[in-house]
């Protein structure tokens, strides 16, 4: 990818074999992308229904949401290390049935505690899947890993704005517990990739020992940091409103539950859009132009939503989503780029551990400044997130 980095990996890595079938074992990681995240997104849409069934305040809902980024998302870089050291597809295999399952399944929780356990127990399979199949999706693939990776990145996106919609219709018609016959396609993949997705080659690249080094990674701390400090600014504004979206428009606007995933999946669908765009853009113009061109626009745009109702504020939030994930396959390529014998571990540090120390730390605030002055406020002092990232996409490296 020229425009994007200019580094190239070292030929040793790029070897015959490992351009063969490559295309079959990307589609089945973007297919189990795809089933991961549709789970990950459920918790937005169940809340307010759980919240009914317990009683807990918004602030609990908000550590509900915190607990979920933790385990999905802070815990990543453990996987991403324990992926570079061991190199096995069971991170991948396995993960679509275990999100399924226990996100599927909360609704039978005796208890707020039995609850917070099941949350978390759901986003440890989906911690595990994201850096083993980020670093791995795009290896065997030959032409702009940029535009790879955001198909990849983009099948989770779909997932993410599908999930909402599908929980919606179960729990509308057949209640809470209706929920559970949602598990079914995530246990059918994992049963599908288990014959299916081979175990992986180990490649090496000539004088580089195999597994977790803390080396290449130190060479370069200043743009890596840059990086994820950027991830971090936008997850701030991503993962709560993934995860506050239908509680905020049916306290602050009066939707109905359906309307509300309806508007969430319309949210995530201008993600998923983005996503795309942005791998693509980013080839042509460069990783900093998008990541800048991100950070400017998201903020105007999803205040039209919050400031507006009817069709102009429909149009904001999907054009906000969009703009905002501009940069999801953006960060992760270059930080691969940066440190290309450590793509687990910086895969979970672009991808999982920016979104949950985001959503940990953000989501139960949010909740907590919804309780004590309003959901609307909450939302809009999300907005300065974006603003604060120009500044940081500014100094970052033409080259990574």
């Amino acid at each position: 990818m020229n425009a994007l980095l200019e580094e190239q990996v070292p030929q040793a890595e790029l070897i015959p074999e490992a351009t063969k079938g490559g295309l079959a074992p990307y589609l089945l990681f973007c297919l189990a992308h795809f089933w991961v995240d549709f789970y990950s997104s459920a918790l937005g849409v169940l809340q307010p229904l759980l919240i009914a069934r317990y009683g807990f305040s918004f602030t609990q809902a908000g550590i509900l949401g915190g607990t979920l980024s933790f385990s999905s998302s802070v815990t990543q870089p453990l996987y991403g290390m324990l992926a570079d050291r061991f190199h096995t597809r069971h991170f991948t295999v396995l993960a679509p049935a275990m999100a399924g399952i226990f996100i599927s399944f909360l609704g039978f929780a005796p208890s707020y505690p039995v609850l917070l356990a099941m949350v978390f127990l759901a986003g440890a399979g989906m911690a595990a899947f994201h850096p083993h199949a980020s670093s791995n999706a795009t290896n065997n693939l030959r032409g702009s890993k940029a535009r790879a990776m955001a198909v990849f990145i983009s099948s989770g996106t779909l997932g993410l704005a599908i999930g909402p919609t599908v929980f919606s219709f179960f729990t509308g018609r057949y209640g809470l517990h209706g929920a559970a016959a949602v598990a079914v396609p995530g246990v059918a993949v994992t049963l599908l990739l288990l014959p299916l997705l081979k175990p992986e080659r180990r490649l090496e690249m000539d004088g580089v020992r195999p597994g977790f080094d803390w080396a290449p990674l130190r060479a370069v701390w200043r743009p890596m940091l840059l990086l994820y400090m950027l991830v971090f600014l936008r997850s701030v504004v991503q993962i709560t409103f993934t995860q506050f979206l239908p509680l905020y428009l049916q306290t602050q606007r009066g939707y109905s539950l359906r309307a509300a995933s309806w508007t969430l999946s319309l949210y995530l669908v201008g993600g998923a859009f983005g996503g795309v765009a942005g791998g693509n853009l980013a080839d042509r113009f460069g990783g900093k132009r998008v990541i800048m061109a991100s950070m400017i626009g998201s903020a105007p745009l999803l205040a039209l939503f919050l400031f507006t109702t009817g069709l102009p504020s429909a149009i904001g939030l999907f054009l906000g989503g969009l703009m905002l994930l501009f940069t999801i396959p953006v960060n992760v390529v270059m930080a691969q780029n940066l440190a290309p014998t450590q793509m687990g571990t910086v895969s979970a540090l672009m991808m999982g551990f920016g979104w949950g120390m985001a959503g940990m730390i953000f989501i139960p605030l949010t909740g907590w400044i919804s309780d004590h002055y309003s959901m609307q406020t909450a939302f809009t002092l999300l907005l300065a997130f974006p603003v604060m990232g120009i500044a940081l996409a500014a100094m970052l490296p033409k080259r990574a």
